[in-house]
């Protein structure tokens, strides 16, 4: 059953999908937290955080870095891993950092995702509406 992207029940069924594969997390990653506020859902404005390679709905108080990304751009970001609507969404400032820009440099130096987690994007764009 599909899912709009950020809703609870799909944040929800995210993290089961992620739980049964169990894929490798990088080291570069590992101890890794930035929050994301996703402004103009459908849902209103989404808090969210990315935490040791997982994607979990709520705000860390530890987090050194703070992402605020438009809904589409966020879709096109995770959902559809369009890393050229990534770059011009950051370039034209859509995509606002606050806090340490290291740790997204160091998302992103952090490799090609593992086999295990190819399955779980594929999964998860699945199940994504």
């Amino acid at each position: 059953m599909p899912h709009r992207f950020l809703s609870d029940p799909w944040f929800e069924e995210a993290e089961k999908i992620r739980s049964e594969i169990d894929p490798p997390v990088p080291d570069l990653v590992k101890n890794l937290v930035i929050n994301l506020v996703v402004k103009d859902s459908p849902d209103g404005d989404i808090e969210a955080k990315l935490e040791a390679g997982r994607f979990l709905k709520g705000l860390a108080s530890e987090a050194p870095t703070k992402l605020t990304v438009p809904y589409e751009v966020a879709l096109k970001m995770f959902i559809e891993q369009d890393p050229q609507a990534s770059m011009e969404a950051f370039m034209s400032g859509k995509i606002q950092v606050e806090g340490d820009m290291s740790k997204v440099m160091a998302m992103q130096a952090a490799g090609p995702p593992s086999e295990e987690a190819l399955q779980v994007q594929a999964r998860i764009k699945e199940m994504t509406e």
